[in-house]
């Protein structure tokens, strides 16, 4: 059984702050689902709900349920460490 990133982060290609999270998750070798919101609705609707109408990417979603918008890349990193992906 192949095991499920513990990560989900909605964005779109076209977003610079979606390529620096994406980037820092590579970086540290942490494996991740990539939902385009331009090309999933139902991620775009996600994103929408849990912004509170906003379209605020990237939206990143952990297994534990927490989420972060559009962070830092020290917050980012931060929570990385907390829940022990790096």
């Amino acid at each position: 059984m192949i095991d499920q990133p513990e990560i989900t982060v909605y964005g779109a290609d076209w977003c610079p702050d979606c390529r620096r999270a994406k980037r820092i998750l590579a970086e540290r070798q942490v494996q991740y689902s990539w939902v385009d919101i331009d090309k999933d609705r139902e991620g775009e609707k996600f994103v929408i709900t849990t912004n509170r109408g906003n379209r605020s990417i990237p939206t990143i979603v952990f297994a534990d349920g927490s989420i972060l918008v559009e962070p830092s890349n020290s917050e980012l990193s931060e929570k990385l460490f907390r829940t022990h992906l790096i």
